[in-house]
C-alpha cells in the first residue's frame, strides 16, 4: 500500500495515473503499453534522443519538432503520441522513462501482474525459467513476467527482486561474504 502512495504522488504516478485511467476508458491499455514500450526503447537505444529527452537545453519547440517526427517514423500514435507530446509542453518530459516504468506497474497491478527482476550470470533454462516463475508466484500470489539481465559478473546463483523484496544467492555475493569473514578472522 505504501509503495501505492508514493507511485501515485510522484510527478511521474501522476501522470502516469492519469494516462491508465485515459486508456482504460478507451480501451486501450495494450496497445497504449505497447507504443510506450517502443519509445522507452527507442530513447534506450539512442543516446541522442536520450539527451534530447533528458536535457534542459532544448526549448519546448525544439523538443515537440523532433518527438513529433521521430514518433511518426516510429508508428507511435493515439493515445501515447498525444501523452508524450503533452508531457514535452509541460517541460516534464526529463521524467517520460520514470512515467514509462510507472505505467507499467499500473498496467501489471489492474492485470494482476508482477514483474520479478531476475540477474543470472548466464541465460536461464526453460525449465529454471518456468521454475522460478511458480515460486514467486507461490510466494506473491500474482501471475510473474521475468525480466532477465544476464551478468557474468555474478558468477553463478541468481539475483531476484520483486516489488521491494531482493533476495541474492549469487556466487558473488557468497564469496565476499567467506571474504569478509576471513578478514575479521586475523
Amino acid at each position: 500500500m505504501a509503495g501505492e502512495e508514493t507511485l501515485v504522488s510522484s510527478v511521474a504516478g501522476r501522470y502516469a495515473a492519469a494516462l491508465f485511467d485515459l486508456a482504460r476508458e478507451a480501451d486501450a491499455i495494450a496497445a497504449v503499453k505497447a507504443d510506450l514500450d517502443r519509445f522507452d526503447s527507442l530513447v534506450a537505444e539512442s543516446p541522442d534522443l536520450t539527451r534530447l529527452v533528458r536535457s534542459p537545453v532544448f526549448s519546448t519547440q525544439e523538443q515537440l519538432q523532433a518527438l513529433g517526427a521521430m514518433l511518426d517514423r516510429a508508428g507511435i500514435g493515439g493515445l501515447a503520441a498525444k501523452f508524450i507530446l503533452l508531457v514535452t509542453r509541460n517541460r516534464r518530459l526529463f521524467a517520460v522513462r520514470n512515467m514509462v516504468k510507472a505505467f507499467h506497474q499500473l498496467v501489471a497491478d489492474y492485470r494482476g501482474q508482477a514483474t520479478a527482476e531476475v540477474t543470472v550470470a548466464e541465460p536461464l533454462k526453460d525449465e529454471h525459467g518456468a521454475a522460478l516463475k511458480s515460486a514467486l508466484k507461490a510466494v506473491s500470489g500474482k501471475d510473474i513476467d521475468l525480466s532477465v539481465k544476464i551478468d557474468p559478473a555474478i558468477i553463478g546463483g541468481v539475483v531476484v527482486k520483486l516489488g521491494s523484496r531482493m533476495v541474492d544467492s549469487s556466487l558473488r555475493t557468497k564469496l565476499n561474504a567467506i571474504r569478509h569473514a576471513m578478514k575479521e578472522a586475523r
